[in-house]
């Protein structure tokens, strides 16, 4: 056989385990195509229920202390993964700085508007984990009284108080919770809410004790809620 010859049949062989082996991978691939699961398609409707719930901590607030709130939320269902919610309460505050004797004392309603969304991967679990924001407001009318004080040049003593001093305020939250259904609608959650203020008026004079739904002044708050409601 002639060098020639086992040359050719060398290029020859080598060019049919090239064919045999690309033949091979694509065997391969084609068998994990067929083996590889289709990912079901989601039915869930778009519109899949409401909530309505009270939150608790604020009546508690309000029986143990100065100030506190009544609110109560109406939520929507999305396809188990978007909240849209309305928030409506009334803030009150009667309080009376132990050391000036200064009281102070306000009564308004505030409202909220956000949207929640579902972070677990399975949304259809009997538990949700979220975050969600909101958009704040409040207007809102307080009353000042300040016990009186002796004049040190003059004698005597002088007081004064003002009522109906307009103030509002624009806010924003940041949320995380858990909600959980404990038995057929009746479902229980908590949440914590970081509460940073946007725009503000406390009137003539200067900042307020107290913002209803906000709570004590300042430019940003901690708050949190425990929910008690029933979806449809």
């Amino acid at each position: 056989m002639t060098r020639r010859r086992i040359t050719s049949i060398f290029i020859s062989s080598k060019w049919l385990l090239l064919l045999l082996l690309v033949f091979a991978v694509q065997s391969a691939d084609a068998q994990q195509k067929r083996k590889r699961p289709v990912a079901a398609p989601d039915t869930t409707a778009f519109f899949n229920g409401v909530a309505v719930a009270v939150d608790l901590v604020g009546p508690i607030q309000k029986a143990v202390g100065d100030y506190g709130q009544y609110e109560a939320s109406v939520r929507l269902n999305l396809k188990d993964r978007y909240f849209p919610i309305v928030e409506i309460g009334y803030g009150q505050a009667d309080a009376e700085d132990a050391s000036t004797r200064i009281a102070f004392r306000t009564k308004a309603p505030y409202g909220r508007l956000g949207v929640d969304f579902n972070l677990l991967k399975e949304k259809h679990e009997y538990y949700r984990v979220y975050g969600g924001v909101r958009y704040a407001f409040t207007s809102y009318k307080y009353d000042i009284d300040c016990p009186p004080v002796v004049d040190p040049v003059w004698g005597g003593e002088s007081s004064w108080s003002a009522e109906g001093v307009k103030a509002s305020c624009h806010w924003a939250e940041l949320c995380a919770g858990v909600d959980v259904r404990v038995w057929g609608p009746l479902h229980l959650g908590w949440s914590v809410r970081y509460k940073q203020r946007i725009a503000h008026d406390d009137g003539t004079f200067g900042n307020t004790w107290y913002v209803p739904g906000y709570g004590r002044t300042g430019s940003h708050r901690l708050g949190g809620t425990f929910n008690i409601g029933v979806e449809f």
